[in-house]
C-alpha cells in the first residue's frame, strides 16, 4: 500500500472517501474523487494516440528482451512512437502496428549503437546491435504472440535499484505514465522524478541487469515491489491524479491483465490474489461512477444494478479463499473492505462496523496516513462526524497536511455535522489544491451547495 510518509512516495489520498482509489479499500461515503466512463488522460479520444500508448510498453519489452540495453531501448522506442505519431495520421495505421513500431525502434536502436564512434567499441556495438533471439524471432512485420511485460516489470524491479527507483522506472516503462504523472503519484517535483528515472536506467546498465524472470531467492522482495507498482498503476488509472479526464481505463486494464498473469504464475501468493480481488471489486463499480455528461456519482448514490456482478463474484471468491489460507496481508484486507461495499444491496445496508474493524486491522498491518484518513470517515459513519473530525486532527500536521483529499474529507464531515459555512470553505480550498479538473468542479459544486 502506498506510504505517503515513505521516501518512496505514493498517492497520499489514494482515493477519495466515497470513490477512493483501491489502496484505501474504497471505504466510505463522502466527497468523491474521480471517475469517468470515457476514461483516458488529456488528449484521449485520438485513436492513433491511444493506440500508440497501448503499444509503447510492448515495443519496449520486445527491444529489451532482444538487446538488453534498457536505456538505449527506451530512447529508440520513444523515437519510433514520435515517428508513428507523425506518419500514421497522414498515411494511415499500418496493418501490423506493433510490428511496424518494433521494426522502426529496432532500426533506431541499431543507429544509436553504430553512431558510437570509438574504434575500440565497434566490435561490441555490432554485437549489441544483433538481437539475442534473432534466430527464432518472428519477422518484424507481423504481430508477435509473446508478451514481455512481466519480464520487463521484474527487470524494472531489479534489486540493484532502490525501491523508489524501482517503482518510478516501472511506472514510466511499463505503465507508460509521463514523468509528471509519476512525480504526482510520488508527491515529488517533476525534475526530481526525471533525475530518479535517469539514475535508475544508468544503474541497470552498470549492474548488467538481464531481461529474465528472477531466481526464486529474490522473488519475494521483488514480488512485493511488483505488486506495489501494479497497485499504483491501477490507482492512477482508476482516479487520474491530474488533467481533464477522471479515469484511464488503459492503465486499469493493463494492471488487471498483469496481476492476472502473476496470479496464474504464483497461485499460492495470498497477496497477489488479494491485489487481483481488490482490483476486480473496485473496477466492478466503474460503470456507475459517473452520470450523464460525466458527472461524478458518489458511492452512496450509485445505481448498483450497473455494477459488474461477475467481477464482484470473482473478487469475493478470491477474498474468501485467500483469507482462509493466511497469512493475511494489506491487499487482502483492502479487498475485504471492498467486498463489504460490493455485497451490500444498498448504501444504507453497508456494514460500517465491519469496515471500521477492517481498517483497524489494516492500520496494524501497515500504518499509513491514507488508511487513517479513510478510517476517519468509517469512524464517522459508526460514531458520528465529530469522532471522525477528531481523528482527522491527528493528520493535520503530517504528510497529508494541506492535501486536497484531507480537506475534502474534512469538508464532508463538517457538512454532515451541520457546519455548512466551514464545510463550504474547506470544499473551496480542496478544489483549489486538486489536480484533476473534474474533481475541482465537483468540489466547487459541493461548496456552492453548502454556501447556498
Amino acid at each position: 500500500m502506498p506510504r505517503p510518509d515513505d521516501p518512496a512516495g505514493g498517492p497520499p489520498g489514494a482515493g477519495d472517501p466515497a470513490e477512493t482509489r483501491p489502496g484505501t479499500g474504497d471505504p466510505v461515503e463522502g466527497p468523491p474523487g474521480t471517475g469517468d466512463p470515457a476514461g483516458g488522460r488529456p488528449g484521449a479520444g485520438d485513436p492513433v494516440e491511444e493506440l500508440l500508448r497501448s503499444l509503447a510498453s510492448r515495443v519496449l519489452g520486445t527491444l529489451v528482451r532482444r538487446h538488453g540495453d534498457f536505456a538505449r531501448c527506451e530512447d529508440a522506442t520513444q523515437e519510433a512512437l514520435i515517428t508513428a505519431a507523425g506518419a500514421w495520421p497522414r498515411d494511415g495505421v499500418p496493418a501490423h502496428p506493433l510490428g511496424w513500431l518494433v521494426t522502426v525502434a529496432a532500426n533506431r536502436y541499431i543507429d544509436q549503437v553504430r553512431s558510437d564512434g570509438a574504434r575500440e567499441r565497434r566490435e561490441r556495438a555490432a554485437l549489441d546491435a544483433t538481437p539475442r533471439d534473432a534466430l527464432v524471432a518472428p519477422p518484424p512485420d507481423v504481430e508477435q504472440a509473446r508478451d514481455d511485460l512481466l519480464e520487463l516489470l521484474f527487470l524494472c524491479c531489479h534489486p540493484a535499484l532502490t525501491a523508489p527507483s524501482q517503482m518510478a522506472l516501472t511506472l514510466r516503462a511499463v505503465a507508460g505514465l509521463t514523468t509528471a504523472e509519476v512525480a504526482a503519484s510520488f508527491l515529488v517535483p517533476e525534475k526530481t522524478m526525471g533525475q530518479r528515472v535517469s539514475r535508475a536506467k544508468q544503474r541497470l546498465r552498470e549492474a548488467g541487469a538481464r531481461f529474465e524472470a528472477p531466481a526464486d531467492p529474490e522473488h519475494g522482495p521483488r514480488l512485493r515491489v511488483v505488486l506495489h507498482v501494479l497497485y499504483l498503476m491501477f490507482n492512477e488509472g482508476y482516479s487520474a491524479s491530474a488533467g481533464s479526464h477522471l479515469r484511464r481505463p488503459d492503465l486499469t486494464r493493463q494492471a488487471l491483465r498483469l496481476v492476472r498473469r502473476l496470479h496464474a504464475r504464483l497461485p499460492g501468493s495470498g497477496e497477489t490474489a488479494g491485489l487481483l480481488a481488490l482490483m476486480l471489486l473496485t473496477e466492478a463499480r466503474g460503470a456507475a461512477r459517473t452520470g450523464p455528461g460525466g458527472v461524478l456519482v458518489p458511492l452512496a448514490e450509485q445505481d448498483r444494478s450497473l455494477w459488474d456482478a461477475a467481477a464482484i463474484a470473482e473478487g469475493t471468491e478470491l477474498v474468501a479463499r485467500t483469507l482462509a489460507t493466511g497469512p493475511i496481508g494489506p491487499y487482502q484486507v483492502q479487498a475485504a473492505i471492498a467486498a463489504v461495499h460490493d455485497e451490500a444491496p444498498s448504501a444504507e445496508d453497508t456494514d460500517w462496523r465491519q469496515i471500521l474493524a477492517l481498517y483497524e486491522i489494516l492500520e496494524r498491518l501497515e500504518p499509513n496516513p491514507v488508511t487513517t484518513l479513510n478510517r476517519a470517515v468509517a469512524l464517522a459513519m459508526v460514531r458520528g462526524p465529530r469522532a471522525g473530525l477528531a481523528l482527522l486532527d491527528e493528520l493535520g500536521s503530517g504528510v497529508l497536511a494541506g492535501h486536497h483529499r484531507l480537506l475534502a474529507v474534512r469538508a464532508h464531515l463538517l457538512e454532515r455535522d451541520g457546519r455548512a459555512a466551514e464545510a463550504a470553505e474547506a470544499y473551496r480550498e480542496a478544489a483549489r489544491l486538486a489536480g484533476s479538473r473534474p474533481e475541482q468542479r465537483f468540489l466547487l459544486g459541493r461548496a456552492v451547495r453548502c454556501a447556498g
